[in-house]
């Protein structure tokens, strides 16, 4: 069944399926990073921010903007460490899962 990016599927548990994708998502990532032996200058960076999507997902339906920020300094604090590059495209797809952040006014006019 497909459903439109605004609407959710509730599971028996009362949980946001985005948001169980998410929480499992970010947290392979998290396990990704944590068996990573080489270091990098923005490790704490990522940690922190995969830590903050986290409590964002834990917190229920979370902010899309917020959720994209930190998906972009996530992957900027990564680089090119390329192990980590599937682990972060499915954060990625996670958050997209919650759709694009709404328009805070009218665009550009011509």
């Amino acid at each position: 069944m497909l459903r439109s990016v605004g609407q959710r599927r509730v599971t028996g548990e009362g949980v946001d399926p985005r948001v169980a994708e998410l929480r499992a998502a970010v947290s392979r990532l998290r396990r990704e990073l944590a068996g990573h032996r080489v270091e990098f200058a923005d490790r704490g960076i990522a940690e922190g921010e995969l830590a903050a999507l986290d409590a964002m997902a834990l917190s229920g339906t979370p902010e899309v903007r917020r959720l994209r920020r930190s998906l972009l300094i996530v992957a900027g604090s990564l680089g090119s460490v390329s192990a980590l590059a599937e682990g972060l495209a499915e954060v990625r797809r996670a958050v997209e899962l919650f759709g694009t952040p709404p328009t805070s006014g009218p665009g550009p006019t011509a």
